[in-house]
């Protein structure tokens, strides 16, 4: 799977992370940046990711800033984009089961390491369960 991968100052260890670990996954892993921990603003590597997610240039994406909360924000103003902020496992499975999410919203400062990378499996390998749920889907964008 095409993974594109970006974050803000705050979340850019945890990027760091998580990009390693999902391309030793197997995962084609491209990593829109930043390509240091210095101060950027999130709305600008948020909206790079979401709109190439929403162009369908990879299947997923994953954003981190410090809470995740600003990332989804901005990646969710695109058509195409379903960004689900998560904290678990279980929010990362629904996200994909019932919400078909295609963008993953970590925060940096709020989510440790080894949650972050059971949230990124989860994510990644469940499916789009569709049927009653695609209905639900299909409302979410305004512009379809």
């Amino acid at each position: 799977m095409r993974v594109l991968i970006a974050s803000d100052h705050a979340g850019y260890e945890l990027k760091q992370l998580v990009a390693e670990y999902t391309g030793n996954r197997g995962h084609e892993v491209v990593d829109l940046g930043p390509a240091s921990g210095e101060a950027v603003d999130y709305p600008d590597f948020a909206h790079e990711l979401a709109a190439r997610v929403g162009r369908g240039e990879a299947e997923r994406g994953i954003l981190v800033c410090g809470t995740g909360i600003g990332m989804a924000m901005a990646a969710n103003r695109h058509t195409g984009v379903r960004a689900a902020l998560c904290h678990d496992a279980f929010t990362a499975e629904a996200a994909r089961r019932h919400n078909d999410a295609n963008v993953l919203c970590l925060g940096g400062r709020v989510t440790g390491s080894g949650v972050a990378l059971q949230i990124v499996d989860v994510f990644l390998a469940a499916p789009f369960d569709g049927g009653r749920h695609d209905r639900r889907v299909h409302k979410i964008d305004l512009n379809s």
